[in-house]
């Protein structure tokens, strides 16, 4: 399991959470939800050692994580990325293989056939020459999925992997997933779409500028917890929704 331990993170004078404490466990997708500035993108920056954190830590399996940093798969969001940098699919996902090399060493048959068995398991084959900035929002997104997975990672975070994608896309995102709970990898997910939150996670981080709640998405997602976070309306929409009840 991961652990996030009395996490403290500000921007400059200004905390965006205090004191956080939640465990991620392994065999499980778990998401985070919250509104706009919850501090759910900062929360994965800091557990990915992205940012530095005023107090608090982070450790899987017992361990400091920046000693397992290569066995940390991350799938950024689009607008974080740099569409124009000269890379195709094929080589994107071969970036997967790097933290494994040794120092001043290239790729092997055996890296290389495995990138090109993850751009099939992800239907980019026809697409495996195409510069990144050429790609859909979906196509992108399953990009960096295959590249997560050449890298075999153990703990993979997603952050927004969702936004502004095809459902062929999203479907395809979440079969991997689910094939990654199997093989009992910890799956941490940034998400936004709350319809879909009962479906897709086994655990739920709920967020608003600190920790609302957080544990099985079955006793966690209620209409308390999402008043908390977000607001009484969303919540009566959401939970009346679900008794087939008009709001």
């Amino acid at each position: 399991m991961l652990s996030v331990n009395q996490l403290t993170v500000s921007y400059g004078q200004v905390p965006v959470f205090n004191d956080l404490t939640v465990i991620f466990n392994s065999g499980k997708i778990t998401g985070i939800i919250g509104p706009n500035g919850a501090g759910k993108s900062t929360l994965i920056k800091a557990i990915l050692g992205l940012v530095k954190p005023h107090s608090g830590n982070v450790s899987y399996q017992n361990q400091p994580l920046k000693k397992i940093q290569k066995n940390i798969a991350y799938v950024e969001q689009r607008k974080d990325l740099d569409l124009t940098f000269p890379i195709n699919v094929f080589d994107l996902v071969l970036t997967g293989t790097y933290g494994k090399l040794g120092l001043f060493k290239s790729p092997d048959k055996q890296a290389i056939k495995a990138c090109h068995k993850a751009i099939e398991q992800v239907d980019l084959t026809e697409f495996a020459e195409r510069q990144i900035g050429n790609l859909s929002g979906g196509q992108l997104q399953r990009a960096f999925v295959a590249r997560a997975i050449v890298q075999g990672a153990e703990v993979i975070v997603l952050d927004e992997p969702f936004v502004g994608i095809d459902l062929q896309s999203e479907t395809a995102i979440m079969a991997i997933m689910k094939q990654w709970k199997v093989e009992n990898k910890t799956i941490i997910v940034v998400h936004h779409d709350l319809n879909k939150v009962s479906s897709y996670f086994d655990d739920l981080v709920i967020m608003n500028h600190g920790l609302i709640d957080y544990g099985p998405t079955q006793q966690v997602y209620n209409a308390h917890n999402i008043e908390q976070a977000f607001s009484a309306d969303l919540s009566s929409v959401l939970f009346n929704q679900k008794e087939g009840k008009l709001s």
